[in-house]
Parts: C-alpha cells; structure tokens; sequence
C-alpha cells in the first residue's frame, strides 16, 4: 500500500480560506475522507457521536462539480440543521452522482468546540487526481 493510500487528509494553507488534500484507494473513499477533512476545519471529528444518520443523494454536471456539490451540501446541512458528521459511507459514486449514508449527530455546544465557519467548498483550485495509489483530491473553501 502506498503512502498516500495510508493518509486519509492533510490541511493545507491558503490566504484568506483554508483547503484541505484528501486522499483514497478509490475515489469513494477519497470523497469520503473530503467530507471527514470538512469536519476536522469544524471540529474534532473524534467529539463526534454516531447518534443519527442522514442519506443523501447529490448529482451534478460532472465530477469536479460533484464533489463541490457534495462538500456544500454538507456545510448546508451543518448550518440549517447544526448537524456534525463523522463517517460517511459512499454507496455508489459515478461521475454526476453520489448516494451517501452519513454518521453524525446535532451540536452540542457544551461537548463541541467549534474551530473555524466554513461558508462553501469552492472551484479555486480544485484539483481530483488518479495516481497508481488511488486518489487525491485537493479543495479550498471559503471560511
């Protein structure tokens, strides 16, 4: 197994946002491991408990655009529903859609310490790449 396969996330620095690198076998778990890099901006994933689950079906024009989609509706979920998630099953994943089963649970302000407002997952530098050790997907958003 190659190095990059092993490592799940990495955030990276940009001026005035925050990106993250998310890495995977396959791009389901790369998308996957997206989705958890999101959460660790917002809080500490570990503080999260499974105590709801929410399925979610996303579809975009293409897979750039997917996964873009499917970070903010993430965000969206977090800032109308106060939901943090934590895991997050990928059942299946083409180029213009994505069906999800995602682990979390509401805030709790009193167990959750909040890091940083993330507003959106953003197109500046986006980046999906396939290697011969899977994936790596590279996003800034705005904060």
């Amino acid at each position: 197994m190659s190095e990059e396969v092993e490592r799940t996330f990495e955030i990276i620095n940009h001026t005035a946002d925050v990106g993250i690198i998310a890495y995977g076998a396959n791009i389901k778990q790369a998308f996957a491991n997206a989705a958890l890099a999101l959460f660790s901006l917002i809080t500490e994933p570990k503080d999260i408990e499974e105590r709801l689950q929410r399925d979610l079906e996303i579809t975009a024009e293409d897979e750039p655009a997917l996964l873009v989609e499917w970070l903010n509706e993430l965000i969206y979920l977090f800032d109308v529903e106060y939901i943090l998630f934590n895991r997050f099953e990928i059942d299946s994943l083409t180029k213009t859609q994505l069906k999800a089963r995602c682990y979390g649970e509401k805030i709790r302000p009193q167990w959750h310490k909040l890091k940083t407002g993330v507003k959106a997952a953003t197109y500046h530098m986006l980046k999906i790449d396939k290697n011969g050790g899977g994936y790596k997907i590279r996003v800034i958003f705005d904060i």
